[in-house]
């Protein structure tokens, strides 16, 4: 039988939390629809453009980002558990219809709760690795999560 531990766990994981003080309805529409999506995914001046979004189990994403000097970013998934206004769960491991990706790099929960009048925003990313892990952390996801969860929340507080 496999055990896993959470100290292990613990160790590949990233996690944003912030209080947000809008409804957790508006902040699970700017995830879900990809027109808002569109506006605040990704820190500016990096630009998201979603591709695709089957929003349910196991229905398939693509959203790309684009950087000023020209970079692009493909990014492609499937959701594994939908929960509206509460729960988003989603993973880069499966590109469509269960067919595997080539290298798989995390698993995301985006979870949504009220509290006291505001809403709990947290966003999970578990790494397949502890490289995945600490190269994710480089490369900035407290920083690029962090701004983005900023413009997540203004354009919400604009719904």
């Amino acid at each position: 039988m496999f055990e896993s531990s959470p100290t292990a766990i613990a160790d590949r994981e990233l996690v944003l939390t912030r209080l947000i003080d809008a409804p957790r309805a508006l902040l699970y529409r700017c995830w879900t629809e990809p027109k808002l999506m569109d506006q605040w995914f990704c820190p500016k001046p990096w630009r998201a453009e979603v591709k695709k979004i089957e929003l349910r189990n196991g229905g398939a994403n693509e959203i790309n980002m684009y950087g000023p000097d020209g970079e692009k970013m493909e990014n492609r998934g499937v959701y594994l558990d939908v929960v509206p206004n509460e729960k988003i769960v989603f993973t880069d491991a499966f590109v469509k219809a269960w067919e595997p990706s080539g290298k798989p790099f995390f698993v995301c929960t985006i979870t949504f709760a009220d509290e006291a009048g505001q809403t709990r925003y947290v966003a999970r990313a578990q790494h397949w690795t502890l490289e995945d892990c600490q190269t994710h952390e480089k490369m900035g996801f407290y920083d690029g999560w962090g701004v983005a969860t900023d413009q997540l929340t203004a354009l919400a507080r604009t719904l």
